[in-house]
């Protein structure tokens, strides 16, 4: 650097000794300021699913560790990794910020530490702390951790469908988003400083998150273990719904109206309201829903005018069988391409009432269009059947 400014010093003089004016300084191209909200997917390999416009998460994730310089918070809703996959780098790369000095903390749903132990322990041999949080006896009982994001330097957060898990980032349909808005990023972090100092048995720390600015509002659940500031989704949810004009689109890996034996129309109710009164409602969902339980509800949904549901199928991988994977994963709803929430949630009462979830509620046409545009990008592909009210449905194999 030194020697280049010197040779800029010499070259400007000799040119003003000769009766040359002397050259004018050329300035830097501007950099364009990073967006408060990036939309972020994963495509199953071998579909033609791409959005060439949205970044990977794998790489997302990776540039998102890799410029971590203070902290890195995660919670998720377990580890699972694979030799060789597209988690593996960047589990490596959390352990080189342990190595750099970045506090890596690492928040994990109690009742899946069995199942998936060897991704968690391999980040406290590194020097991460991990924790693990149950919520059984608290808001309701049963609930859990089911939420996926993280939160890097306090200032750049990561969001949405897809799990602590190699199979998230390559053989799922998933959305989440990289967010750099201050009040989603500080309501993130103040709902992960709260569940960690529950499972640390420590007192919760005070926090009040700053009010949404612009088209962007953190949601969560559930409604008793909020944040202040921090609004529920639910009700946010069925306003959305309420205030549709002409189109409601929804993808998720299941919906459900039942709990527990029960009726539960919290949101089946408005989505029905909306048709009745006109609005085309389209509901995409994952052939996991083919199952007893699930597919009777969808059946008798479906006959409603005005209300479309489509399953949607991921062919198995030429490499043979994934168990709990080739699934359509993304939770998100787009209102008259003009408003839209993307989230961790199913369409379930528990999701909404006992466990911890988030997501975004956004008022933008430009983002909702590229959640509606990832949305009718599946709907219209050959992966994606209507439901058939009359016919008698298998269970896909899951595991």
């Amino acid at each position: 650097m030194l020697r280049s400014s010197l040779a800029l010093v010499v070259t400007i003089g000799l040119a003003t000794a000769c009766g040359a004016p002397p050259a004018a300084a050329v300035a830097p191209p501007p950099v364009a300021p990073l967006p408060a909200f990036e939309l972020v997917e994963t495509v199953p390999v071998e579909t033609t699913l791409d959005h060439p416009e949205l970044a990977d998460a794998a790489d997302v994730w990776l540039a998102m560790i890799n410029g971590a310089r203070r902290s890195i918070d995660l919670a998720q809703f377990y580890a699972s990794n694979h030799q060789p996959s597209r988690l593996e780098p960047i589990v490596a790369a959390l352990e080189a910020a342990v190595a750099r000095g970045v506090r890596v903390r690492f928040l994990a749903e109690q009742g899946f530490v069995k199942v998936y132990p060897d991704t968690l322990e391999r980040l406290t041999r590194a020097g991460a702390a991990v924790r693990h949080l149950s919520l059984k006896g608290v808001a309701g009982g049963g609930g859990i951790l089911h939420a996926k994001y993280f939160v890097v330097d306090d200032r750049d957060a990561f969001f949405g469908s897809q799990n602590f898990d190699w199979r998230a980032l390559e053989h799922n349909y998933e959305l989440g988003a990289r967010v750099r808005e201050p009040a989603v990023v500080a309501g993130l972090a103040a709902i992960f400083a709260a569940d960690w100092a529950r499972a640390g048995g420590e007192p919760v720390p005070a926090a009040h998150v700053p009010p949404p600015r612009g088209a962007l509002t953190l949601v969560a659940s559930p409604p008793d273990l909020l944040p202040a500031g921090v609004a529920w989704d639910l009700p946010r949810l069925v306003a959305l719904l309420d205030a549709a004009t002409a189109t409601i689109r929804v993808e998720l890996l299941t919906y459900r109206a039942d709990a527990d034996g029960a009726p539960w129309d919290a949101l089946e109710a408005p989505l029905v309201r909306a048709a009745r009164r006109g609005v085309r409602v389209e509901l995409l969902l994952a052939d996991w829903s083919k199952r007893e339980k699930t597919i009777a509800g969808l059946q008798r949904l479906a006959r409603i005018p005005n209300l479309a549901i489509r399953l949607t199928t991921i062919p198995v991988w030429s490499g043979g069988f994934v168990p709990f994977a080739r699934v359509t994963h993304a939770k998100a709803l787009v209102v008259d391409d003009a408003h839209a929430w993307l989230g961790t949630s199913n369409w379930e009462k528990d999701y909404f009432t006992r466990s911890r979830n988030l997501g975004v509620v956004i008022d933008d046409a430009a983002l909702a269009g590229e959640l509606a545009r990832f949305f009718t990008t599946l709907w219209n592909s050959p992966y994606a059947v209507p439901v058939d009210p009359d016919a008698t449905y298998t269970p896909p194999r899951i595991e």
